[in-house]
């Protein structure tokens, strides 16, 4: 899966990460590198929120390259 990630420095010198395809998706870290690892695990804590929100049926899913 590829995603978008948007990361600007803060006026405290913190990295924040923010993926605008996933609402409230964000992270930070002390470095770029860090907000980077960090927003993984962001993006991976809120795909299991989701999934487990809503059951999945693997057998209606399709997939669509833009």
């Amino acid at each position: 899966m590829k995603l978008h990630v948007i990361i600007e420095q803060d006026e405290n010198g913190y990295y924040v990460a923010e993926v605008p395809a996933l609402p409230g998706c964000l992270s930070q870290g002390k470095t770029q590198e860090e907000a980077i690892v960090n927003i993984k695990e962001a993006i991976e804590g809120w795909l299991e929120v989701m999934e487990s929100k809503q059951a999945f049926n693997s057998n209606q899913a399709i997939e669509v390259v833009v």
